[in-house]
């Protein structure tokens, strides 16, 4: 027999942006929640977060807070069981039976690496808030090192940073962090002088490739303008303790890899025995219900969700069609069925400090315009006012000092107790 049973009957396998928000839109008819983090993780503006613009709480929202008619249970859904309506929850160390009437799957998506020769031992993600404390930190002791090393080639290691990956998540982590470096050499005063190479790779001809051509190419001139080495149509080839080779030939010396090429679906996901397509992805159909099955239903980064609005293709793996997802799932849910349709509003994006790029309905911005709208954009999507007000307190503080530079990494990593 189950331990328990769904709140409403509804069980929501995922926190991030796509189940938390089925999980709040059900409103007073509830749900349970199952997840690893008590958070759901705000992407678009993790970049902020690495770079020290944004306190790293900041771009979290609690679930309890953010669905207070639904039940969170912390744990790892690790079986399921079609026939009885059951999903096993590895919960702390206890394994939970949970009981369900409709299953929503909004596990989301991984990093997406390749095998590539050293990556796994070398590189930094940019995935998770974990990831992004991670990257600042590490560029933070990089300055450190460069500070204190003897050796002119030593120094040009420590200050070469390399990001693989020039769609939204690598062009504005590069931006944010680099932004974050200028600020934090005023306090190094014997680095000023020296040369910073930042070096943006990806495979495809053109950086930015899912926005118009025009904003893209203003994007690679903003960055190319602030001394950015811009390589594409190359890929990362090899990465070493201290050095990275890429397709064209050319050897870098640098402690500071950053992969951020895309993203594939969870692997949980095969374990459940759901219909896949080529990618790992649930397949559903225009109800958002899993192929084959009546009481199940998925959304988000690990569904192939077909879009009546654009048949051709099925939905990016984006935060705005995630949330979109969400708002017919959850009516689907209380009522009849109804096929999801969403045409794009646009599509938006940050370059640093003052600069960014936009295309809202057909409305093309960059510079100060576009990052204005793309800052507006995201603090209207984030949930919960007492988040939006302390996103913007931060802004507003950025805005009259320099970002922090102390670096943590000894957060979460505490000394032991020892006797004396």
């Amino acid at each position: 027999m189950p331990n328990r049973t769904a709140l409403g009957g509804t069980l929501v396998l995922g926190g991030g942006f796509a189940g938390g928000y089925v999980a709040r839109l059900l409103g007073k008819r509830g749900a349970t929640i199952v997840s690893p983090e008590n958070f759901m993780l705000y992407t678009p503006i993790l970049p902020e977060a690495a770079s020290g613009t944004l306190e790293p709480r900041h771009v979290v929202v609690p679930l309890r807070m953010m669905c207070p008619h639904a039940e969170l249970l912390l744990g790892r859904a690790v079986a399921l069981d079609t026939h009885r309506r059951t999903v096993h929850v590895e919960a702390d160390e206890e394994l939970v039976d949970v009981a369900y009437d409709d299953l929503v799957v909004a596990l989301g998506a991984v990093a997406r690496t390749l095998p590539i020769p050293g990556l796994a031992e070398h590189g930094l993600g940019f995935k998770s808030l974990a990831d992004a404390i991670q990257l600042r930190n590490h560029v933070l002791r990089r300055l450190d090192v460069a500070e204190a090393a003897a050796a002119a080639a030593h120094r040009r290691r420590e200050l070469t940073f390399v990001f693989v990956g020039a769609g939204y998540a690598g062009v504005e982590a590069l931006a944010e962090l680099s932004d974050l470096v200028r600020d934090a050499l005023r306090y190094y005063p014997t680095l000023q002088s020296e040369p910073q190479h930042w070096v943006l790779v990806d495979a495809a001809p053109r950086i930015l490739p899912e926005i118009p051509t025009r904003l893209g190419e203003y994007a690679q001139r903003q960055l190319t303008g602030r001394g950015v080495d811009i390589r594409v149509s190359t890929t990362l080839e090899e990465a070493g303790p201290g050095y990275v080779r890429l397709s064209d030939g050319d050897r870098i010396l640098t402690h500071t890899l950053v992969w951020t090429a895309g993203v594939r679906a969870n692997p949980q996901l095969e374990r459940f025995g759901l219909p896949l397509d080529e990618r790992g992805r649930v397949r559903v159909d225009s109800t958002l219900r899993v192929e084959g099955f009546e009481h199940m239903w998925a959304l988000g980064d690990g569904a192939r969700v077909p879009n009546d609005a654009t048949p051709e293709h099925p939905d990016p793996p984006t935060s705005q069609h995630a949330l979109r997802q969400a708002r017919r799932l959850a009516k689907n849910l209380q009522g009849e069925p109804r096929p999801y349709r969403y045409r794009m509003l646009g599509q938006v994006a940050t370059l640093g400090r003052y600069k960014g790029i936009a295309d809202v309905m057909g409305i093309r911005l960059r510079g100060f315009p576009g990052w204005f709208v793309t800052r507006t954009y995201h603090l209207y999507q984030l949930p919960l006012l007492s988040r939006k007000l302390r996103v913007v307190t931060d802004w507003t503080t950025s805005l009259f000092f320099r970002r922090d530079i102390a670096e943590l990494s000894m957060l979460g990593h505490p000394q032991p107790l020892k006797d004396e």
